[in-house]
């Protein structure tokens, strides 16, 4: 428990927001709620997961919102054909996400530049694709696909030409599919930990000197954080065109992306200083930002707590519950009464 500390303050406050939220929403728990809440949710996780992995190597991605954003537009291009073309261009979008990553693991690894210089000059330069792939808002997704994708399993399944299960499973039939969606990149990550360039990361991210004298592949280890980064990245801007069927060049909200997902990491008790945490943990984090702004929408202004319905002071409230939280997971600090554990 002590080890993972982070990710059940994370797991705690994300039941307590949302289960506050829940209590005060007239259709609190509802199946349509909860589907609702979790498509507004699943980028902004994706986007946490993608910056836990190079956090973890010591090093920061903040080309992260920009990834997202041009794996965006390159979706509202290439998934408007038939079921083939569709399939062919999710793997495009995923191939653009990974070799984003890659690009930024080369400039970090071969080109000896500090991740955050190496991470915000390139997202500089996704973002001008970005541009020049949609200076409008504007494309098309498919929308049998897109409903799919970002409804609940029912649909997912008559979809994929499983017809006979519509409806067939109950209640599993109504989870919501994003909520499918971020169990398999939590299983993703789960078997990403356990592999030689998982073991790697935090080995590098805990003493980089160490870990190349035990033998770590540092460069390579490197690489794969990146890639996978980008991976994740790439899955967070495939959601987001199909969840607004078109693509959108959005800077500022690439940037609120990329801030958000190193709130989360934090959040979810991963370190900045690398070795520490996980993308679990980012997961939660992630879904404890989207809760707190859930719940200024219930708030009656007319109410005690009508202050918080007004929508100027509510980056105010955010930011404090934000910080609160950050300072709850550092809580372990002030235990310390050896000081050179801090620095492990």
């Amino acid at each position: 428990m002590r080890q993972n500390q982070g990710l059940l303050v994370a797991v705690g406050l994300c039941i307590f927001f949302y289960g506050l939220y829940s209590l005060s929403h007239p259709k609190g728990f509802s199946a349509s709620l909860v589907g609702q809440n979790a498509n507004e949710s699943f980028v902004l996780v994706a986007a946490a997961m993608a910056q836990t992995v190079p956090v973890l190597t010591g090093g920061l991605d903040l080309s992260v919102g920009a990834v997202i954003t041009l794996v965006n537009c390159v979706a509202s291009h290439v998934l408007a054909g038939g079921a083939l073309e569709n399939f062919l261009g999710i793997l495009l979008c995923l191939a653009v996400g990974m070799a984003a990553g890659l690009l930024n693991g080369c400039l970090v690894v071969y080109g000896r530049l500090q991740p955050i210089i190496a991470t915000l000059a390139s997202g500089t330069i996704f973002m001008g694709v970005a541009l020049f792939l949609r200076p409008t808002p504007g494309g098309q997704v498919d929308g049998d696909l897109a409903f799919a994708a970002t409804f609940d399993l029912d649909e997912l399944l008559q979809a994929a030409g499983a017809a006979p299960l519509d409806g067939a499973l109950g209640f599993v039939g109504k989870i919501p599919s994003p909520a499918i969606w971020m169990a398999l990149l939590a299983l993703l990550w789960a078997y990403y930990r356990r592999t030689r360039y998982g073991l790697g990361a935090y080995a590098v991210g805990a003493s980089q000197e160490a870990a190349y004298m035990s033998g770590v592949r540092i460069q390579r280890v490197k690489l794969a954080a990146y890639t996978l980064s980008g991976f994740f990245a790439s899955v967070g801007g495939l959601y987001l065109a199909l969840q607004t069927m078109s693509g959108n060049a959005d800077i500022p909200q690439a940037g609120s992306y990329t801030l958000n997902s190193i709130a989360s990491v934090v959040i979810g008790g991963t370190s900045l200083y690398g070795g520490i945490g996980g993308a679990l943990g980012s997961l939660f984090g992630a879904l404890v930002l989207r809760s707190v702004a859930f719940n200024f929408r219930v708030f009656d202004e007319g109410s005690t707590l009508g202050l918080l319905a007004n929508p100027l002071y509510q980056p105010l409230f955010e930011g404090l519950i934000l910080l609160a939280a950050v300072c709850l997971g550092a809580l372990w600090v002030v235990r310390v009464k050896n000081r050179l554990r801090v620095f492990r």
